[in-house]
């Protein structure tokens, strides 16, 4: 594993609380739609396992469109670490 250097106080950049809080959100929405997706996805597996392929058809579109929706949220959440870098 590699050693990550944590800055000294005085170089650690300060947050204002709302836009802390910002960030929090957008990483647990993240979070969310991410194991949202593996669920279908495990649920799309389990389909074509049966045979059942139109349900894992259903269960892919729809893993596929939480994965969009955390990848916004990605690119909102690296948005804000560029204005605040």
């Amino acid at each position: 594993m590699a050693n990550v250097e944590t800055p000294n106080k005085k170089e650690q950049t300060t947050i204002p609380t709302a836009e802390n809080k910002k960030g929090i959100e957008n990483h647990k929405k993240i979070a969310t739609h991410l194991e949202a997706a593996a669920t279908l996805h495990k649920d799309a597996a389990k389909h074509h396992e049966a045979g059942n392929h139109d349900k894992a058809a259903e269960s892919t579109v729809k893993a596929q469109g939480h994965t969009a929706i955390a990848n916004d949220h990605q690119r909102e959440d690296a948005k804000q670490h560029a204005v605040i870098s």
